[in-house]
């Protein structure tokens, strides 16, 4: 099943996107909140109601009414938090052999995560950026899941089960801001907290079966052999695979929950794929030849992020009319 957000005049809607058509739940079970927010806290018993009515608007038991007009959301608009993993260790070691650092063995032993702006979520569409955001812009191929029951010091054994789904992410970065701040050893912040994307829709586990796979050795937990691309304006950039995760979200949500409530509408990222980002393509094609052309987002480009069964998650790089600046005001 696909569950998406989306407006039709200014009102937030859920609903089930079946064949290219999007279907109103709270129409067709009026015991289905209208939100992804109630939705995701009436857990499994919710869900489950969902997919009855999925299915019966699929054998065409029901004759539901389509959308015509309306406006796609993020499938999750209103995280009750958004944590973001670092899961593939390709990303992790390229990243720091291009620093000319060696690999930190602290990566094998535990996986961690840092909380990112929830409020800051987007969709499909466009994404305006101020100033200083540009300062190499960046874009981050990611995996993310959205849990739909409470929790607390949950087992990696157990922790599937608190997966209502999975969507793509898109953690948009702003380098200058981010390595500024991280000389500090506190963040990142300011480079991460203007724009998180997900979608199109959160695609439920049952519908992923078919591509699922072990786990690397000596892990727990679920994955699926999913590809994952990002093409900007047309040309192909990254090209990895979930499969290729060395942390399981089972194992995320496991450090996640040691302690404290996870809670259900928490989206929890990946962490980059290993080619996933310009800042990883950057500095390995330096590395390769000094005179390679370095490239970082622009007003205007286009960016799509495509994953087997996840679909398409497609934004447009727009400039803010505000010219505000950090950086020019640095002392």
């Amino acid at each position: 099943m696909k569950l998406v957000s989306y407006k039709t005049e200014d009102r937030e809607h859920l609903g089930i996107f079946i064949n290219g058509h999007i279907y109103n739940l709270n129409s067709c079970d009026k015991l289905i909140p209208d939100n992804m927010n109630e939705f995701l806290w009436g857990g499994d018993e919710l869900m489950d109601r969902a997919k009855k009515v999925n299915e019966a608007i699929k054998s065409g038991k029901l004759q539901a009414k389509e959308e015509l007009f309306y406006e796609l959301m993020a499938p999750v608009p209103h995280p009750t938090s958004c944590r973001d993993g670092y899961a593939f260790r390709q990303h992790v070691a390229a990243a720091r052999r291009n620093r000319k650092v060696d690999m930190i063995a602290e990566f094998d032993q535990y996986p961690i995560f840092y909380f990112t702006n929830h409020n800051a979520i987007q969709g499909p569409g466009e994404i305006e950026c101020m100033p200083d955001h540009f300062q190499k812009l960046d874009f981050e191929l990611e995996v993310a899941v959205v849990l739909n029951k409470k929790g607390r010091n949950i087992k990696a054994a157990d922790a599937d089960s608190f997966i209502a789904g999975y969507m793509i992410m898109n953690d948009m970065s702003a380098r200058t801001l981010q390595m500024e701040e991280m000389l500090l050893n506190l963040g990142p912040a300011k480079g991460k907290d203007f724009s998180t994307v997900i979608g199109p829709w959160l695609v439920t586990p049952d519908e992923l079966e078919q591509y699922k796979t072990s786990p690397k050795e000596g892990h727990t937990g679920v994955t699926y052999n999913l590809e994952m691309k990002c093409v900007v304006n047309g040309k192909q950039v990254s090209s990895g695979n979930m499969a290729d995760m060395d942390w399981t979200f089972a194992e995320i949500i496991e450090r996640c929950a040691y302690g404290c409530d996870v809670l259900p509408g928490d989206v929890i990222g990946s962490g980059t794929v290993g080619t996933g980002c310009f800042l990883e393509l950057n500095g390995t094609g330096l590395l390769n030849d000094p005179n390679y052309q370095v490239q970082w987002l622009q007003p205007n480009d286009l960016v799509e992020m495509e994953i087997t069964g996840l679909g398409m998650l497609g934004n447009i790089i727009k400039k803010s009319n505000d010219d505000f600046s950090l950086l020019a005001i640095k002392k």
